[in-house]
């Protein structure tokens, strides 16, 4: 039983990351709620908003200077950062998570694909022709912070099977995302800085294929490919996932003589914590250390950056996207094309996307339902991943640019979309029926 409690730290279960993220989607919420709120209040600091974001930051090294409105440096610059976590969570479940096989991915994947292409084929229909066309990859997203939240509030309502079928969907969902980004709004490419970063990105592919497991050089070779990569007319988040996938993500030791070590080091810990003299603080100490020395340079960004993605990053981006004017315009347009194809996208296609290639996938036997996960659990988690708000704003900035007579609507018909999709979605989970435990023989 001590050794079990000792190498429990060690473990980063699937509970863990759930509720990190369900926590941090408080934060979310409460960042957006406040910049509506200052956006269209006089109250206080209120008469800075939204002009705020207009402001710029000039940073010059030599030759090199970048001068910025704050928006820009938050949008292009900070959200880096939170692709780069997105890439390394991508890779993480590609190499030992729930896409790790076949058989495990074949049913995420499934409702990740459907419910990307069904939302961008109804905004298509319904904006076909028109100048907001170009936003057919806004309702493909979802916030997994929020879709998590939801499930978190659902307790042990809901299977543990569904949240991890609903993570990795999102993942999933997030790596179309950087497809669609890095494909579809793209708008002017500078060829000379996209060789530089290219060469950048081939050179931390060298250093991973040579063993080298410095996070310290990697992240400097990253600022790097994140500027080439800027200059170059690809959206520099995209460095982020880039660089992700260069950053050694396998343990630096052979499994034998990693479990030695282990075996080796919880002997002595064992026998430690047994002592009447021992030092809890001390043992602590002593674990974390174990647990950086055996952990990849992919699990120490990870670990490291994840809270400040979550509860620094993430809100920020939300506080300064949902600055926006609420008007009787504006409210008005939300039964323009634009508006319908938004809310037609999260509220009805994601869910149906999700649902029907799910189903067909487990009527062809290439996937099987997750245990005590009914199709009206699945139906439910479907309604959640409408819930598109980060990565739906995000895209929404990249089709139609800052300050865009469209921009606004669109922001707001994300706003309506992601609270009915995720109301939705609570509801008809919170009225599905447990699944009964087998009885024992």
């Amino acid at each position: 039983m001590a050794v079990a409690n000792l190498v429990r730290p060690l473990v980063r279960p699937f509970a863990e990351f759930f509720r990190r993220e369900a926590s941090g989607s408080i934060v979310l919420l409460f960042s957006a709620a406040l910049a509506l709120l200052l956006a269209n209040t006089s109250w206080g600091p209120a008469q800075y908003f939204p002009a705020i974001w207009d402001e710029h930051l000039r940073v010059a090294l030599g030759s090199l200077v970048l001068d910025k409105s704050l928006l820009h440096w938050i949008n292009d610059g900070l959200m880096a950062v939170f692709f780069l976590i997105v890439g390394l969570e991508i890779k993480r479940e590609v190499l030992d998570g729930e896409l790790s096989s076949l058989r495990q991915a074949a049913l995420p994947v499934a409702g990740a694909v459907g419910g990307m292409v069904v939302p961008a084929l109804l905004y298509a229909v319904f904006n076909r022709g028109t100048a907001t066309a170009d936003g057919w990859g806004i309702p493909m997203a979802t916030d997994i912070a929020f879709a998590l939240a939801a499930l978190q509030l659902l307790g042990p309502r809901v299977p543990l099977g569904l949240k991890v079928f609903l993570t990795a969907l999102a993942i999933v969902d997030d790596l179309g995302a950087v497809v669609v980004i890095a494909g579809f709004y793209t708008r002017e490419l500078h060829l000379t800085w996209l060789y530089w970063a290219l060469g950048i990105w081939a050179a931390l592919l060298s250093l991973n294929a040579l063993g080298v497991r410095s996070l310290g050089l990697y992240l400097l070779l990253g600022l790097g490919l994140w500027y080439a990569t800027l200059e170059s007319g690809v959206h520099a988040t995209l460095a982020g996932v880039l660089l992700a996938m260069a950053i050694p993500a396998r343990i630096g030791q052979e499994r034998p003589a990693l479990l030695r070590l282990l075996e080796e080091r919880l002997h002595l810990l064992g026998d430690e914590a047994h002592s009447r003299d021992a030092d809890p603080r001390t043992i602590s100490e002593e674990l974390e250390e174990l647990a950086e020395s055996i952990s990849s340079p992919a699990q120490k960004l990870e670990q490291r950056l994840h809270a400040v993605v979550a509860f620094g990053i993430v809100p920020l981006f939300a506080f300064a996207n949902t600055s926006l004017t609420i008007d009787a315009s504006a409210i008005q347009q939300l039964v323009s094309p634009l508006g319908l194809g938004i809310l037609a996208g999260l509220v009805v296609g994601k869910p149906l996307g999700i649902g029907l290639l799910s189903w067909l996938t487990v009527r062809l036997g290439w996937a099987t339902l997750p245990a005590g996960v009914t199709w009206r659990h699945l139906w439910g988690a479907g309604l959640l991943g409408g819930i598109g708000f980060t990565m739906s704003l995000f895209v929404t900035l990249l089709a139609f640019g800052v300050h865009s007579p469209a921009e606004a609507v669109a922001k707001l018909a994300i706003l309506l979309a992601s609270l009915l999709a995720g109301v939705g979605g609570f509801l008809l989970l919170r009225t599905t029926p447990p699944v009964p435990e087998p009885e024992a023989a």
